[in-house]
């Protein structure tokens, strides 16, 4: 099974459009999952918030989908309504999703400061085989025995005084691979490398 994951949108609709359509026509995905900040410095917010709720996608509040951004009356009430966390499961496995860390959509979990050992502990308490974060706009990809931490990074593409890696990833199960794509390729280029 492959499930896109993506993550800090930030109200960049044409290049959610555009990674969408990869998921359906290239990556052919089985799921959909978005861990936060649909909204938030991008032009096109609620276009975005609107083809997210269309199709239905899974959706961890991030921090700027708590911020009001003076959207339609049923975007801002669809944010309101956002869980801090989301938990499913595809294919026998548990997913746990969240946009910083369990809990807190303020601070992100960044590789420097994790170990294989605390990944365990984390997956373990959460009774999860796979967390997915969002918030750093950097990717991430820890797997341990217990099981594996995600992180796409930020899809949005536009000039921000926030850096951004313009990725997105797919996520396959059972075996926990997972591919990140720089969404500023042509279609059909291979995954990038990340530490």
């Amino acid at each position: 099974m492959r499930i896109g994951i993506i993550s800090d949108i930030h109200g960049d609709y044409s290049t959610l459009e555009d990674v969408l359509n990869r998921f359906d026509t290239h990556h052919h995905v089985d799921h959909i999952l978005c861990a936060g900040d649909l909204v938030g410095r991008g032009p096109e917010q609620d276009r975005v918030v609107e083809v997210i709720r269309d199709r239905k996608i899974p959706v961890a509040r991030g921090n700027h989908d708590e911020w009001l951004y003076n959207l339609a009356d049923e975007n801002t009430n669809y944010l309101k309504s956002l869980p801090l966390d989301w938990q499913g499961e595809f294919d026998g496995m548990t997913i746990y999703m969240c946009h910083g860390k369990p809990g807190n959509n303020m601070w992100g979990m960044y590789k420097d400061h994790l170990s294989k050992v605390y990944l365990k502990m984390v997956l373990k308490s959460l009774g999860a085989d796979v967390l997915i974060t969002g918030h750093t706009h950097v990717p991430l990809h820890l797997k341990s025995e217990q099981g594996c931490l995600v992180n796409p990074g930020s899809l949005y593409s536009f000039k921000s005084s926030r850096a951004t890696s313009h990725t997105y990833g797919v996520l396959t199960l059972p075996e926990l691979t997972f591919d990140v794509y720089d969404a500023t390729t042509p279609i059909g280029s291979p995954p990038i490398d990340f530490p």
